[in-house]
C-alpha cells in the first residue's frame, strides 16, 4: 500500500480524510499523468456510487481532470464493474470510481482502472501519489487546453445491463428470485439485468437516499434478506455490496452461500463445461474447506494476498479464469476485467437451472472449516506496522504451533478501514474459538503499545 492508495483505491470518511481537495489533486494528478505518457489530452470517465458525498467528490475530481486538460464523461451512479467495463469499450484513457463499496454512507473512496478495464498498476498509483504531492506548474492548462465535461449518465446502465444480459439464456421456468441491491449502485441496474432472464425476480433495498447504503442490507447484512427468502418461498436470494462488485447468496433455506462456496461451485461446473482454465485463485482467507472440496476434481487452488488486485494479477500471470474471495468478490476473466457481483449471480442462476436441483442440495457437499475473523479498530498511522511487529510474530507462531498443523491464524491490516483483522481458522471449534479471543487481546495489546512508543 502506498501513502494514500491501498489495496481498493483512496478511501476514507467523507469530507474528513478524503476531502474534495483531495479529489481535485486525485484529478489533476491523473490528468497530467495520462497527458504525459500519451502526449495527447486525455478521456476519462467516472462513475459512483449511491452516497450523499459522491456527488461533492465527483465534481472535484472532474475539476482537477479538467483543470490539467484532460475530457471527463460523467457516467453518474454504476456499478463499479460497468466502469471498468464501458472504458474499455468506449476506449477511454481511464475510469474513475468514486464508492467505498461495503463500507457505511459516511465512508467513500475513490478507484482508478486504466483504459484496459484493469486496476493500475502498483507504478502508475505511485506516480499519481508523487503528481499529488508536487504537481508541476505546467500541469494546469489555460485557454482552449482546458478540459471539458460530457453528461453521459442516460445511456452507459442501459449498455452494460444489455452486455450482462447477452451472456445468458432466457429461460421461464418458474424460479422465484429475490434481489437485495444494498441502496447503492445496483439499484440502477439489477431490475433491468435480472427482470429479462424469465424468473419472477423480487428486489429489495433498491431505494438509495444517500445515506442508506449498505445499512442492515447488502452483502454485509443479510439477515433480512434470509428472513424474506425463506418467508416468500424464494429459490435464491441474493446480495450486492454498494458499487456491485461483489455478490453473496443465500438458499431457499436462508442459508449464506458465500464467495468460497460460489468459487468451489463455478470451477466445477466450468470444468464440466470444458471452459476451465487451470485452477481457482483464491487468497489466504480462503476457508481450507475450498481446497478441499476441490480436490476430489484434480482442481488447484492457489491463494494470493488479500484483495481482489492481487487475484486478478495472479489470474493474469497464471492464464486462469476464475478467482476471488470469500466476501463475495468473484472475477470471471472470460467475460470481465474485474469482480462483477451481477455477473456472478447471472452465471450462478444459470448453473442452477442446467443443474436443476435446489440451491441447498448444490451445496451439501461444501464443508467449511470453524473460522472466526474479529476486527480489531487500529489508527491507519498503525494498523500498516502491527503485522511485522516482534510480538505478533510471535503470537503467529504460538497460534499455529497450538493447533498442531490443523489451524492457522492471519494477521492483516485491514485495506479499507482503520482496523486489523484477525482470522483463526482450524478443525477444533472450541479451539478457534479459544485462540481467536486470545489472538484478538493480543493484538489490541499490540496496538495499544505501539500507540504509546
Amino acid at each position: 500500500m502506498g501513502k494514500y492508495f491501498g489495496t481498493d483505491g483512496v478511501r476514507g470518511v467523507a469530507n474528513v480524510e478524503l476531502t474534495a481537495p483531495m479529489a481535485y489533486d486525485i484529478g489533476a494528478a491523473l490528468a497530467f499523468s495520462l497527458s504525459r505518457r500519451l502526449g495527447r489530452k486525455p478521456r476519462v470517465c467516472i462513475g459512483r456510487d449511491t452516497r450523499i458525498s459522491g456527488d461533492m467528490l465527483e465534481c472535484a475530481l472532474a475539476a482537477g481532470i479538467t483543470a490539467c486538460g484532460g475530457d471527463v464523461w460523467l457516467l453518474g451512479v454504476m456499478p463499479t464493474p460497468a466502469v471498468a467495463w464501458l472504458s474499455r469499450e468506449e476506449q477511454m484513457d481511464a475510469g474513475v470510481v468514486i464508492s467505498a463499496s461495503h463500507n457505511p454512507f459516511e465512508h467513500n473512496g475513490i478507484k482508478i482502472f486504466a483504459g484496459s478495464g484493469y486496476k493500475l498498476d502498483d507504478d502508475q498509483e505511485a506516480e499519481i501519489e508523487a503528481l499529488m504531492d508536487h504537481l508541476p506548474g505546467e500541469a494546469l492548462r489555460r485557454d482552449g487546453e482546458l478540459g471539458r465535461v460530457y453528461d453521459s449518465r442516460a445511456e452507459g446502465n442501459a449498455r452494460y445491463a444489455a452486455y450482462l444480459r447477452s451472456l445468458v439464456q432466457p429461460r421461464e421456468d418458474g424460479m422465484k428470485i429475490l434481489i437485495d441491491c444494498a441502496n447503492g449502485a445496483a439499484s440502477h441496474t439489477a431490475r433491468e439485468i435480472f427482470g429479462a432472464i424469465g424468473a419472477r425476480c423480487d428486489f429489495m433495498a433498491c431505494d438509495p437516499d444517500g445515506v442508506n447504503i449498505n445499512n442492515g442490507c447488502g452483502s454485509t447484512h443479510m439477515e433480512a434478506l434470509r428472513d424474506a427468502v425463506r418467508a416468500g418461498g424464494y429459490d435464491l436470494g441474493v446480495a450486492f455490496d454498494g458499487d456491485a462488485d461483489r455478490c453473496l447468496l443465500c438458499d431457499e433455506q436462508g442459508r449464506i452461500i458465500d464467495g468460497d462456496d460460489i468459487l468451489a461451485l463455478l470451477a466445477v461446473y466450468m470444468q464440466q463445461k470444458g471452459t476451465l482454465k487451470g485452477g481457482v485463485v483464491a487468497t489466504i482467507l480462503s476457508n481450507m474447506g475450498l481446497a478441499a472440496y476441490l480436490r476430489p476434481y484434480g482442481i488447484d487452488v492457489c491463494a494470493v494476498g488479500v484483495g481482489d488486485r492481487h487475484v486478478l494479477e495472479e489470474m493474469r500471470r497464471s492464464g486462469r479464469n476464475i478467482g476471488g474471495e470469500q466476501s463475495g468478490h468473484v472475477i470471471l476473466s472470460d467475460c470481465a476485467t474485474t469482480g462483477d457481483g451481477q455477473l456472478t449471480a447471472l452465471q450462478f442462476i444459470s448453473m442452477l437451472r442446467e443443474k436443476g436441483c435446489r440451491a441447498s442440495e448444490l451445496t451439501a457437499g461444501i464443508y467449511h472449516y470453524p473460522q472466526i475473523m474479529r476486527n480489531v479498530p487500529a489508527p491507519n498511522s498503525i494498523k500498516k506496522q502491527v503485522a511485522g511487529l516482534p510480538a505478533i510474530r510471535a503470537l503467529s507462531e504460538e497460534i499455529t504451533a497450538a493447533f498442531g498443523g490443523e489451524g492457522r491464524v492471519v494477521i492483516r491490516p485491514s485495506g479499507t478501514e482503520a482496523l486489523v483483522r484477525v482470522m483463526v481458522e482450524g478443525s477444533d471449534p472450541e479451539k478457534v474459538r479459544t485462540l481467536s479471543a486470545y489472538a484478538e487481546e493480543q493484538v489490541k495489546a499490540a496496538i495499544a503499545a505501539a500507540a504509546q512508543a
